[in-house]
């Protein structure tokens, strides 16, 4: 019978350093903080897997997926995942689908909670407290700032990556001693589609600046056509497309970019894309 593999404490929290330090060093619009992620796991990853290449290699790619959260607030999700990546190396049936589902279901909602405490609440209120002692010529008022902030926002974000780390860990014992590995893997991935669905609708704007005439008339076809034929179904056409292109096509992040660039140049010259 084959040694368990099992991560101990100092593991743990060296990854938890290299994730506070470097989560956006490589921060990019095709990955974002996914090579962060690798780096930081990079301890977790050659400690479970270090002795069998194929399955080094997997677990890297599995983490070169597409990941953006709050780095603090949001270390849980990496905590959990160390849980499941330790019980995967011991012969757990966790798939890659398993893993990415946590992943892209929950960094979205912690991504909120993150941001919401740290820039929305913590950061104005301490930067208010800090400014009205420099204003008065008080060099304390950087030095508090600074002090305050890293004081809460350390401690704070040890205790979300170790916390998810332990409920990841006794979590997954739970779902394994039963049978609910498939609803996780269903609620997870079912979660991160309706995640991504609800930034495509918001940031993803496109609208049909054509206007047919006839005689005095004139019709505007982004009102009359595709907003009374479907709403937003150009929108949604575009980020259908790119989906296509991205997981059908396999085509780079950055191909599909100029794809989109070019259908908007080509678009607005024509008239026919543009503000309706």
């Amino acid at each position: 019978m084959a040694e368990r593999k099992k991560l101990d404490k100092k593991d743990v929290v060296k990854a938890f350093w290299r994730w506070t330090f470097f989560s956006h060093a490589n921060y990019n619009y095709e990955r974002l903080e996914a090579t962060g992620l690798v780096h930081a796991f990079k301890p977790i990853i050659k400690k479970l897997y270090g002795d069998d290449e194929t399955e080094y290699k997997a677990c890297i790619l599995r983490h070169m997926q597409f990941f953006n959260t709050e780095p603090h607030i949001g270390g849980v999700i990496p905590g959990i995942v160390i849980a499941m990546e330790e019980e995967r190396a011991n012969g757990a049936p966790i798939t890659d689908e398993a893993i990415n589902g946590v992943k892209t279901g929950l960094m979205g909602p912690f991504a909120g909670i993150g941001d919401t405490l740290w820039q929305g609440t913590l950061t104005p209120i301490l930067l208010a407290f800090g400014i009205s002692l420099g204003s008065q010529g008080n060099l304390l008022g950087p030095l508090v700032y600074t002090l305050l902030m890293f004081g809460i926002m350390y401690p704070v974000a040890y205790l979300c990556w170790m916390k998810g780390y332990e409920l990841g860990k006794d979590g997954i014992e739970k779902i394994l001693g039963g049978n609910q590995l498939q609803m996780l893997i269903t609620g997870a991935s079912a979660m991160g589609a309706i995640v991504l669905g609800a930034l495509s609708s918001q940031f993803v704007t496109v609208s049909c600046a054509a206007v047919i005439k006839i005689g005095a008339m004139k019709m505007n076809v982004q009102e009359t056509v595709f907003d009374a034929l479907f709403k937003g179904i150009l929108p949604l056409a575009i980020t259908l497309l790119t989906l296509y292109l991205l997981k059908e096509r396999k085509m780079k992040a950055t191909t599909v970019m100029v794809i989109l660039i070019l259908i908007g140049l080509i678009g607005g010259a024509v008239g026919f894309l543009g503000a309706a």
